[in-house]
């Protein structure tokens, strides 16, 4: 039997990939400071789950064990301390953000090197690309190629580049086969949807499935920032489509050519909901007495330039973002009635 381990498999995207590994045959074992995933049970996802912080290296040790085999045939390391725009770029969490990624990084690599798995995926991020290239709303450029000179927007971009450099290291210099995927904006159901670490189609199924008729949804910002999102079955077969092959190792973006305005994906989940809603705009002076802090809306333009990704594995995805938003918006609204009743 294939064994994998799941590192961050608590969270959203770790959860729906470990689920897919145990629906292939896989033993699978998650490792996550939470102590169970927030909509699914153990014996759906996963046939060992750990809770434990992955800063410590006596954790990391722990997660390594395996009950079948000396080694683990696939390990995904998904495990970072992230979160959404009001998280991410306040600025009040970078410290934490650096500190607590590359610490569990660290270890990890370190302790796959140790027990000589059999190849380890990281989950980079489009947060990495360069400040200067996404300035144009309409003509961003994400080209992998084009991220160096490096001058992320935000710390969590920092990181992820260093960390992307580790991994990258420990192949060269100790033989470790590894693969680096650079995620665009992953969403959709069993995933993070209030509390401030959501992301922006969570948050606008969120404002829209709360908001009454005749209301409004704040977005920050004048709207106009572009972005694409990848539906989260998606972004699982490109991560094992790119595990799964030979040839190459990255870094290579995981994402959605299908770019929008932020207003047009509000737009969007308003459709959704069936009411009439309008669009309040949020930032300037306005922000900060309300919140306390400057608006957050990141760099002006970001798309994923899937170009790399089709040459190297041959599929491209497919999922309209439409379509992916129609399901996150049904399970999203369930949750809102949920809570409500």
């Amino acid at each position: 039997m294939k064994n994998a381990l799941v590192l961050g498999g608590g969270g959203f995207i770790g959860g729906h990939l470990a689920k897919r590994l145990k629906e292939e045959g896989f033993y699978v074992k998650i490792v996550d400071i939470k102590p169970n995933h927030e909509f699914w049970s153990h014996d759906v996802i996963c046939d060992d789950y750990l809770q434990g912080d992955l800063r410590d290296p006596r954790v990391v040790e722990q997660a390594f064990e395996n009950k079948f085999s000396n080694n683990y045939h696939e390990v995904y390391q998904l495990a970072a301390d992230m979160g959404g725009a009001g998280y991410i770029f306040t600025g009040e969490n970078d410290a934490n953000v650096m500190h607590n990624s590359a610490l569990i990084n660290l270890n990890v690599v370190h302790e796959c090197v140790k027990n000589k798995v059999g190849r380890v995926f990281y989950s980079s991020s489009a947060c990495m690309y360069p400040e200067h290239n996404q300035q144009d709303p309409n003509n961003p450029n994400c080209e992998e190629s084009s991220a160096y000179p490096a001058n992320p927007d935000s710390e969590y971009g920092w990181e992820k580049l260093f960390s992307e450099r580790l991994f990258l290291a420990f192949n060269r210099n100790y033989k470790l086969s590894v693969r680096v995927g650079r995620f665009h904006n992953i969403f959709g159901e069993f995933g993070t949807w209030v509390g401030g670490k959501e992301k922006a189609p969570a948050a606008m199924c969120r404002k829209a499935a709360e908001t009454d008729a005749g209301g409004t949804i704040e977005v920050w910002g004048d709207g106009h920032q572009t972005r694409s999102f990848l539906h989260v079955t998606e972004c699982v077969e490109a991560v094992l489509r790119f595990m799964r092959q030979d040839s190459f190792m990255g870094p290579v973006n995981i994402g959605s050519e299908e770019m929008v305005t932020i207003n047009q994906l509000a737009l969007m989940a308003i459709q959704l909901s069936g009411k009439n809603i309008k669009i309040n705009n949020i930032g300037g002076q306005e922000f900060v007495d309300k919140y306390g802090f400057s608006c957050p809306v990141g760099v002006k333009g970001r798309n994923s330039d899937n170009k790399l990704y089709k040459d190297k594995m041959g599929w491209e995805v497919s999922i309209p973002l439409l379509e992916g938003m129609k399901t996150t918006f049904t399970w999203i609204n369930e949750q809102v009635k949920l809570q409500t009743k």
